[in-house]
C-alpha cells in the first residue's frame, strides 16, 4: 500500500476538487482496488477516534467522566467501522440508480468513486472526536464539505449535466441520511454475520458468494435488486416525460429503499388512537392527538397522548407509531441484530430483542425519568416517557396497551406490486 499515493489524493480532492474530479473519472478502476487502496484506511479514522474518545479519554461534563467499556468500545469500533463500508456501497448503488434520472450514464464503479471520494471530507473530519467542544463544528464541517465534494463530482463521474447537479445531489444525500440512521441504530454493538445458503450476490470478480436471504448482507442483496427494479422504472419516466410517471418512480424508488415491495398504506389517524386509553396506570388523559403523512411516496402516521396525576407530580406520554411505507428500515435494523447495553452511576440505556421484538429502555437516576419503547412487527413503535420510581412504572404502563391487537395489523395495507 502506497500511503503516500493515498495521502496526495486526499489532499488533492481536499484542496484542488475542480481539477481532481477529472482525474478521478478518468481513471481505470475496480471497485476492489477503491477499498483497497483507499476507503479502508480513511474510514477506520472516525471509527477509531470515536473508540479513542469514547474508550479512553472518556467525555465529561460537570466534573464527570464517563468512558465506555474496552470490551464494548472495540466493538462499537468495528461495527461503525464495518457498516460505514458497507453503507458506502449501498449508497453508490442509490447514485447509479438514479443517474438516468438526472440524465447522467449508469456505472457503478463511477458512482463508488462519487461517495468514495466526496466522503474524504467526512473521514478526515473524523479527528474532531479528539477534540473537545470543537470537535462536533469539525464533524459537521467536514459532512457539509463532503456535499459540496459531492456536487462537484457528480458531473464527471455520472456525466450528468451541471444544471443536474444540484437535484442529484440533494436526493442522494436525503437517502444517504435515512441510511444514515439505519447505522446509528445499528451501531450497538451487533457485528455482521451472513449464514450460508439462500439467494446468490456476484462479487466484483464475477464469482458467485451465497448468502441466508434472511441475514443482513442478504437484505442488502435484495435491496439492491429493488432499487435495480425501481431505477428501471425512473428511466420508464424519464423518457415518457410523464411528470405523474416520474413521481410515482420517485415513490417506487424511495419504496424499494425502505425495504418494501409495493405501496403501503399507514392505518388512519383514528385507528391509531383507538389504542390510546381514557386513563393509563390511574393517570388520566390530559391530549390527544392524530395525524397520517405522505411525502416521497411513503405514508406514515402516528398517535400521541399525555397523561397525568392530580396533583401534577407525575406525567406520562405514550406514542404509536405506524412506519408504513418505511417499515423496511425497521426491518433492516432487526435484521442486524441491534444490541446495546450502557449503564452507569447515573443510569442506563439499552437495546435488545425479546420473543421477536425490539425493545429499547433509558432511564436518568437524577431526573427519575425515561423512556421505554418497543417496535412491533417491524413496523409499528409504541413509546412510553415519563417519570417515576423505576423504569418498570413505563413498562407497566405500555403494558396496558393492546400490543398483540396493534401488532397483528403488520399487513393492514400492505399492497404487493
Amino acid at each position: 500500500m502506497d500511503f503516500n499515493k493515498l495521502i496526495a489524493r486526499a489532499k488533492a480532492i481536499l484542496l484542488g476538487p475542480n481539477t481532481e474530479w477529472p482525474v478521478i473519472a478518468g481513471e481505470a478502476a475496480t471497485v476492489k482496488g477503491l477499498y483497497s487502496g483507499y476507503f479502508i484506511w480513511l474510514a477506520a479514522i472516525p471509527a477509531i477516534c470515536d473508540f479513542i474518545h469514547g474508550s479512553i479519554l472518556g467525555y465529561s461534563a460537570f466534573g464527570v467522566t464517563v468512558r465506555t467499556g474496552i470490551v464494548t468500545g472495540i466493538g462499537k469500533m468495528i461495527t461503525m467501522y464495518v457498516l460505514s463500508l458497507v453503507m458506502l456501497y449501498v449508497v453508490a448503488l442509490i447514485i447509479n440508480a438514479l443517474a438516468p434520472t438526472f440524465q447522467g450514464q449508469k456505472n457503478q464503479v463511477q458512482a463508488l468513486k462519487a461517495i468514495g471520494y466526496a466522503y474524504t471530507a467526512v473521514w478526515i473530519a473524523g479527528f474532531g472526536h479528539l477534540i473537545p467542544w470543537l470537535g462536533t463544528l469539525i464533524l459537521i464541517a467536514g459532512g457539509v464539505y463532503s456535499i459540496y465534494l459531492l456536487y462537484l463530482g457528480l458531473p464527471h463521474t455520472m456525466q450528468c449535466p451541471q444544471d443536474k447537479a444540484a437535484g442529484y445531489t440533494v436526493v442522494t444525500v436525503l437517502i444517504s441520511l435515512v441510511l444514515g440512521w439505519i447505522m446509528m441504530l445499528l451501531v450497538g454493538g451487533m457485528f455482521m454475520t451472513a449464514h450460508v445458503a439462500g439467494s446468490s450476490i456476484t462479487s466484483s470478480d464475477g464469482s458467485s458468494i451465497t448468502v441466508d436471504k434472511d441475514s443482513p448482507l442478504g437484505k442488502l442483496d435484495a435491496l439492491s435488486k429493488r432499487l435495480d427494479s425501481a431505477s428501471k422504472q425512473m428511466e420508464q419516466a424519464q423518457k415518457s416525460g410523464d411528470s405523474e410517471a416520474a413521481g410515482q418512480a420517485m415513490g417506487a424508488m424511495m419504496g424499494a429503499l425502505a425495504g418494501s415491495n409495493g405501496p403501503v398504506e399507514a392505518l388512519a389517524p383514528d385507528q391509531l388512537k383507538a389504542f390510546l386509553p381514557d386513563s393509563i396506570d390511574g393517570l388520566k388523559r390530559s391530549s390527544i392527538s392524530a395525524e397520517r403523512n405522505k411525502a416521497m411516496g411513503m405514508q406514515t402516521s402516528q398517535a400521541e397522548a399525555d397523561y397525568a396525576s392530580e396533583d401534577g407530580s407525575r406525567h406520562l406520554t405514550i406514542k404509536l407509531t405506524d412506519t408504513g411505507g418505511a417499515k423496511g428500515l425497521l426491518s433492516m435494523a432487526s435484521a442486524f441484530g441491534v444490541e446495546r447495553d450502557q449503564e452507569t452511576a447515573e443510569g442506563f440505556d439499552k437495546t435488545w430483542h425479546e420473543d421477536g421484538r425490539m425493545l429499547h429502555a433509558q432511564w436518568d437516576k437524577a431526573s427519575g425519568s425515561g423512556e421505554y419503547s418497543v417496535v412491533l412487527g417491524q413496523r409499528f413503535s409504541a413509546e412510553a416517557r415519563g417519570n417515576g420510581d423505576s423504569i418498570d412504572g413505563l413498562k407497566e404502563a405500555l403494558a396496558e396497551i393492546d400490543l398483540d391487537q396493534l401488532e397483528s395489523l403488520k399487513d393492514h395495507g400492505v399492497k404487493q406490486d
